[in-house]
Formats: structure tokens, sequence, C-alpha cells
């Protein structure tokens, strides 16, 4: 049986959450309005293979140094696109 997840380990799945949640968003806006599409659906597409591949070559361990450094990338591209944003308005 599987031991329950650390507060480490539920604190990496909750930052990793969020940006993929805010793609989702984003990716919602960008059909409605046609701003950014391309990046919009390839966003949340390299998340998933990027946590897909992280996770493996962990072996599972969320709150490995590869799986923790992926979830503070994506966190860089969001800086990024609010920065893109912030300078188009």
């Amino acid at each position: 049986m599987k031991a329950a997840p650390t507060p480490k380990a539920k604190l990496v799945f909750l930052a990793g959450a969020l940006p993929f949640l805010m793609s989702l968003l984003l990716l919602g806006y960008a059909v409605n309005t046609g701003l950014l599409l391309k990046f919009a659906i390839a966003w949340p597409l390299f998340q998933l293979f990027g946590y897909y591949m992280t996770l493996n070559l962990a072996k599972g361990d969320v709150t490995h140094g590869l799986v923790v450094s992926q979830v503070a990338l994506h966190y860089m591209v969001l800086a990024l696109l609010g920065a893109i944003l912030a300078k188009a308005l």
C-alpha cells in the first residue's frame, strides 16, 4: 500500500496544477478571441509532455528536482506571458 503524499508533495502538486489551469483558461480565451491561439494550444501540450517525461525520469517522485524545476519553468512562462499582455495593454 502506498504512503500518503507528504506536505511537500502536495505543495508541488498544487504548484504544478495552477499553471496548467491558467493555460486552460488562456486556451478558452484564445479560442473565443483568436489572440495567441497557437501559443494557447501548444502550452498545455508542452506541460502535459513535460510533466509526463520529468515524472518518468524522476521515477514518480514528485519532489524530485526535475519535477520542481519543470513547475518553476512553467511559472516563468506564465510571468513572460503576463509581461507580454501588460505591454500590449
